[in-house]
């Protein structure tokens, strides 16, 4: 295999002349270790059926981590590996070390954490060839291939750059293989994601209410949903105690958390897709449904595909979006969509 870079990554001399010999149909087993949150998870898809196109006689491993299982691509790998997280702290070292093991031996293990936990993994499970992120200098002796990442470029595409330095001609915009059907309603509706990971993430209750206002009135012949997420925090009750009453009888309407499959489907339907920086939010531009991102605090071009029908709000002093500034950014991308 030939490395294609030239100040893009980094390689050891000593893996360039021990992969001249090597061809991609020669990799049998891959690892990939993503313990990540739903949004990254989501977006580890186009790696991953990429991955099974570049390498095509590769079984492929997934390695996630206990505490985060909502949202992991089980259909698209031969095998899921579960490292024990922090749900499940009071698990024995010796426990959790066995369990690290049961990863196993693979040519090529692709590391896309670069954590305390992804980097023991590495250490305690052998491969022919290691390949990550060159966070810290000292990385180069625990991997053969470094990839950099921005946080200028959407993280689908930073992904793919891992197979991108071996020479895959990877599909462009990403395709994550979500085959789920679109949700058939009786009207076209409006998806709104009103909670995040963190609260500093979130857009301001009373925004989004004058903003659930204003769409419900300026589109009435649409649905507007609120997708409520599965923690209790996420309960969507404020933003309803501050939506004008009228308003919600008409064309309000609030949609409990749905399993992944259904959640697919769901967004797919939608017109567009409005949040904060979320895996909800994520879970819509893998289902190439319009989408609506508003960022203060979050890194915004890392979760910002500069292709299709997505659009982000975003001031550039850090300050919180107006509902002004959000509901002319709905406008144009509907206008775009349609």
């Amino acid at each position: 295999m030939k490395f294609w870079f030239t100040r893009g990554a980094w390689v050891s001399k000593k893996t360039q002349e021990k992969f001249k010999t090597i061809v991609p149909e020669d990799i049998k087993s891959i690892a990939i270790i993503r313990h990540a949150a739903l949004g990254d998870m989501i977006l580890t898809r186009a790696f991953i059926a990429e991955a099974r196109k570049f390498f095509p006689n590769a079984s492929i491993t997934l390695s996630v981590v206990s505490n985060y299982r909502y949202g992991v691509p089980e259909d698209m790998v031969d095998r899921v590996h579960v490292a024990i997280g922090s749900d499940q702290r009071h698990v024995p070292k010796r426990e959790q070390i066995r369990v690290a093991k049961e990863l196993g031996y693979h040519d090529i293990l692709f590391d896309m954490t670069v954590s305390s936990r992804s980097i023991l993994l590495g250490l305690l499970n052998k491969s022919m060839l290691k390949v990550s992120y060159p966070y810290r200098n000292w990385q180069r002796i625990l991997y053969d291939v470094c990839v950099f990442r921005s946080d200028m470029q959407f993280e689908a595409e930073t992904l793919l750059d891992m197979l991108r330095v071996f020479g895959a001609n990877v599909t462009t915009p990403p395709d994550s293989h979500i085959n789920t059907p679109a949700l058939k309603k009786d009207k076209p509706y409006f998806v709104y994601f009103t909670t995040a990971s963190i609260a500093n993430k979130c857009w301001p209750v009373e925004h989004f209410a004058s903003l659930l206002q204003k769409l419900s009135t300026q589109y009435p012949n649409h649905q507007h949903i609120i997708l409520q997420g599965l923690a209790k925090w996420e309960s969507v009750a404020k933003l309803m105690e501050l939506t004008d009453a009228e308003t919600k009888i008409k064309n309000i309407e609030v949609q409990k958390a749905l399993p992944l499959k259904e959640t697919f489907g769901f967004l797919k339907g939608a017109a567009v897709v409005i949040g904060n920086d979320t895996g909800i939010r994520n879970l819509a531009i893998c289902c190439d449904t319009p989408t609506v991102g508003i960022f203060s605090s979050a890194v915004l071009y890392r979760y910002w595909p500069r292709y299709g029908k997505h659009d982000a709000v975003f001031h550039a002093d850090g300050s919180i979006p107006s509902v002004e500034d959000v509901q002319k950014s709905v406008n144009k991308i509907i206008k775009v969509a349609v």
